[in-house]
């Protein structure tokens, strides 16, 4: 570290700020103490002098503060200057004013771009002339360039003037006609505009350990999305002078242009790919083809990142040199044009990285100083984290850094483990293993998955593609405008490059027993994982580098001929020094050789080599079980999570046996044909977006059994994604079939991935271990069921209902059950001898809480000590039902709701039930 003080600086910081993030008041204290205590133990102890200490303590301190000082100020304005709670802003219909702060883009009938504001009101306003007077206003205060904004308060019956400070909403217009896709593509950054709409304030996490919308805003500093209806709620002025946004602006329009230029080249779906991997435009990406290349760990490619600028760097020294330049100019306007590329290519934070890191370098080479990539690599970082603290949180910069530091640190270490191979191999190799296992823990992190299949897909792919498709994709670009016959030529031949890529992507993706699901593992076992790496590799290399050593003792000579061959770096030392010991003559001694050997303790070192890589390669083992199995309850306990996936229902139960059974998947409902033009590249579905990233974050390897309810779109529509993307056992469902094409298409999913299917009906039971067992109690037998199914509309009266028995206690689950079920489930018991009285710990209230189901006669019946409610937020149907509400609370039963509380967690022991959920309720 004293020959590093950049890189000792930088990690301070970098600790300091986590620091900073991770934990705040009494905890921050604590935490920083625990930092500042190691440069002293390390400065006491000699490592490093005091002075560098008291620089380290300095950057840790400086970092902490620099963050807590980012929080402060990272609040919003809104509620102060609008004058009321955040919780009568939220939902607000309000007209605001600003500039547009992003590139305007287009995802079907939706626009999304962030303004800055610089005027806000609310439009609580007792007439339509009111309003149309204060957006005159506003737009008046627009178009002449002013900072605030008038409008009419209407809250307290007076005209106020606020000031929005500069604050950044999120923008997104709903388009209302074809024609207004026109209109709004020309809409640009810098431009001038007064937006009405509603201001809605960003979802958070609904389930725990899910996708926090707000907090992912929160690191660009947005607290706010403004939704608008059409572009007649955005009025707009274009900017007519100059800015320092000008540039920005330019820079969209360019690559607006050169996206339009690869539109016109390629075919879909290589125009969207070649515009992610040469400019970095990734919206247009088709989303199978990002799936397929994220399962092999291949988005790394579609990225702008160290690889493309290395690349462009490369070219075009290349070329400045074939054009005669000194090397000096050549670097100097390669280091000009670096900041170019950066821009044209999306400015994400890894170029951005690339970026600096190549310019640092270009500039060192130019000056002849500062030659260290781990110095370069601190110097990028730093730069980047004191520009914007938050860039620490994001994913794309900390793989970026940490593949990038680990690639310097590791492959040192590993290149001797494959000296045997040759060279271009055996570099290839360690790069590409170091790089896996380096970006190993962040992707299990954030997504869940690794390939074991991942480095070789990357150790073929990537030298493929870089070298063949991603010059070919550049040149057909360049091409365009000056030679449109050559171009459109290279467009198809990187084509069909694209083509043999696809299909060994999806060849090798086909392989899904290569595919692992890992939980989130914590910030404690990653460090552990890095360390213990570390210790391996390092051990491995002392010992292959041991083993490298010639064996000669004290009083061998060694033969002449050895003379000639390289001396092995670091580990033989002649009596004299490192250098060969001659005669004055500069001749051998007559009878021994002049070079003569110290002895080298070598059966020790190696033994000790031996037995550390040993003890690393251990617990790096053991520390991977325990993450891979992270999910296992040891304490003889069940689970069951109601999870929060808007208007639909799903349930995951977990047995004490360990057994993962998921009731129903939820589903993105959709109303009728919706128009080419109003259909999203890649729209919200719950399956994929919300419950199957779920299941992977909790690190379940594979379902035993999913519970298909019914047929209906909001129980039925999220499993599609779920057979697609994990691995299921058996699918239990009523024995009918929906006459949709999303059930035919999951039920042949579900066959064409091996997954057994029973049918279900009254009488029947699941026994998954000892603790557990369900007893079915609908659909009514029939002897059809056993055979051909047949298509049923109402399938609610059809739900598979069912009572759970776990560890003593029982659970009711009742899909979308109707009335009519109620009472002939009832009838049964009835038939059956059962007598009323025979309670269940809690009832999943059917249909979501709607009028339908939930009779007094039911609630009578099962007597629930609590019930379950699944229902989306201020959804259209005004679930659940008041009626519904009150026999609940006549028959004392405790209420939870997926609405209002979240995801509901019952931990199911021998001793009782322990409930959490996601979410406190407002009060009334």
């Amino acid at each position: 570290m004293n020959r590093r003080p950049l890189l000792s600086f930088t990690v301070c910081w970098v600790a300091g700020s986590a620091a900073g993030c991770l934990f705040s008041g009494r905890s921050l204290l604590f935490c920083l103490a625990g930092l500042l205590l190691l440069p002293v133990v390390w400065a006491v102890s000699g490592g490093i002098r005091w002075r560098t200490a008291g620089v380290l303590l300095t950057a840790l301190i400086v970092a902490a503060l620099y963050w807590e000082y980012s929080e402060v100020r990272n609040v919003s304005l809104l509620p102060k200057v609008l004058g009321h709670p955040v919780s009568e802003v939220n939902e607000a219909y309000v007209t605001a004013a600003g500039v547009i702060a992003s590139p305007v883009e287009r995802d079907g009938d939706r626009v999304d771009f962030v303004v800055k504001l610089s005027g806000i009101g609310q439009n609580q306003l007792e007439s339509q002339a009111a309003a149309d007077e204060a957006k005159v206003e506003m737009q008046t205060e627009v178009n002449t360039g002013a900072g605030a904004a008038k409008k009419t308060a209407a809250v307290v019956g007076t005209e106020a003037e606020v000031q929005a400070r500069g604050e950044r909403v999120a923008v997104q217009i709903k388009l209302q006609e074809e024609s207004e896709i026109a209109e709004a593509a020309l809409w640009q950054r810098g431009d001038r505009v007064v937006i009405e709409g509603e201001l809605i304030q960003p979802q958070i996490a609904r389930n725990f350990g899910g996708f926090d919308y707000r907090a992912y805003l929160l690191t660009q500093k947005i607290h706010w999305l403004l939704k608008g209806t059409g572009t007649a709620s955005v009025k707009v002025n274009s900017q007519v002078s100059w800015e320092p946004s000008t540039i920005l602006r330019w820079n969209d329009k360019a690559r607006s242009v050169l996206g339009a230029e690869m539109s016109r080249l390629f075919q879909e779906p290589h125009a969207g790919y070649m515009k992610g991997l040469v400019i970095g435009i990734q919206k247009e990406l088709d989303p199978e083809t990002f799936r397929q290349f994220s399962q092999l760990g291949l988005t790394h490619i579609l990225a702008i990142s160290g690889m493309h600028v290395a690349v462009y760097v490369g070219v075009i020294l290349v070329l400045l040199r074939r054009c005669r330049l000194t090397r000096e100019t050549a670097l100097t306007v390669t280091l000009l044009l670096v900041p170019v590329y950066v821009l044209l290519s999306g400015a994400g934070p890894s170029v951005i990285r690339a970026g600096i890191m190549s310019m640092i370098a270009l500039l060192a080479a130019r000056l002849g100083m500062l030659k260290d990539g781990l110095n370069i690599l601190a110097a990028s970082a730093l730069m980047m984290l004191i520009w914007n603290p938050y860039l620490l949180l994001s994913v794309s910069f900390q793989l970026s850094f940490l593949v990038t530091a680990g690639l310097m640190v590791y492959t040192p270490l590993a290149a001797p483990l494959f000296r045997r191979l040759p060279g271009w191999l055996g570099s290839s190799l360690s790069v590409t293993i170091i790089a896996q296992l380096v970006s190993f823990p962040l992707t299990i992190y954030y997504f869940n998955q690794f390939s074991l299949l991942s480095v070789a897909a990357n150790l073929l792919l990537v030298p493929f593609i870089t070298f063949l498709v991603l010059p070919l994709g550049t040149l057909a670009l360049l091409l365009g405008r000056v030679w449109n016959t050559g171009a459109l030529l290279t467009a198809q031949l990187a084509e069909i490059l694209n083509n043999i890529t696809f299909a060994a992507v999806e060849w090798v993706n086909g392989i899904t027993a290569g595919v692992m699901i890992w939980a989130s593992p914590s910030i404690l076992w990653i460090c552990l994982y890095y360390c213990l790496l570390y210790g391996l590799l390092h051990m491995l290399k002392r010992r292959t580098e041991a083993m490298l050593v010639p064996q000669f003792m004290d009083d061998e000579t060694r033969p002449l001929a050895e003379l000639d061959r390289p001396e092995p770096r670091g580990n033989i030392r002649g009596r004299a020094g490192r250098n060969n010991v001659l005669n004055s003559a500069g001749a051998a001694n007559s009878g021994r050789a002049a070079l003569t050997f110290q002895a080298y303790p070598q059966s020790g070192l190696s033994r000790w080599s031996n037995s550390a890589a040993i003890l690393c390669a251990v617990g790096l083992t053991l520390l991977l079980y325990k993450g891979y199995n992270a999910e296992v309850i040891r304490d003889g306990s069940g689970s069951i999570s109601y999870l929060d996936i808007g208007q639909g229902d799903s349930s995951l139960i977990t047995t004490p046996g360990g057994a993962h059974i998921l009731v129903d998947g939820g589903g993105t409902v959709s109303f009728g044909n919706r128009e080419e033009w109003r259909i999203r590249r890649s729209p919200f579905e719950v399956g994929a977006k919300t419950l199957l990233p779920l299941l992977k974050q909790r690190g379940i390897h594979r379902l035993d059994a999913v519970i298909l309810t019914h047929g209906d779109q909001d129980h039925a529509g999220g499993l599609q994604a779920v057979l697609e993307g994990m691995p299921v056992s058996a699918m239990l469902f009523n024995g009918t079939l929906a006459a949709t094409e999303p059930y035919t298409k999951l039920m042949k999913t579900a066959l064409d991935a091996g997954v057994r299917m029973y049918p279900v009906q009254q009488g029947m039971t699941l026994v998954p271990d000892e603790a557990t067992r369900l007893n079915f109690l609908w659909p009514e037998p029939r002897a059809d069921r056993q055979t051909i199914p047949e298509e049923v509309e109402d399938q609610n009266h059809e739900s598979v209902v069912f009572r759970l028995e776990m560890n003593g206690r029982s659970f009711l689950f009742t899909g979308d059950m109707d009335q009519a079920a109620e009472e002939a489930i009832l009838q049964s018991a009835q038939q059956a001898g059962i007598s009323p009285g025979r309670p269940v710990d809690v009832l999943k209230v059917a249909h979501h809480g709607s009028k339908t189901a939930t009779s007094a006669d039911w609630l009578a019946f099962w007597t629930p000590g609590a019930a379950v409610i699944s229902a989306g937020v201020n959804n259209l149907y005004g679930h659940p039902n008041g009626g519904v509400l009150e026999r609940l609370a006549d028959a004392n039963a405790g209420i939870y709701r997926t609405d209002q509380q979240g995801e509901i967690q019952l931990r199911v022991g021998k001793e009782g039930i322990i409930v959490r959920h996601k979410l406190t309720p407002a009060p009334d």
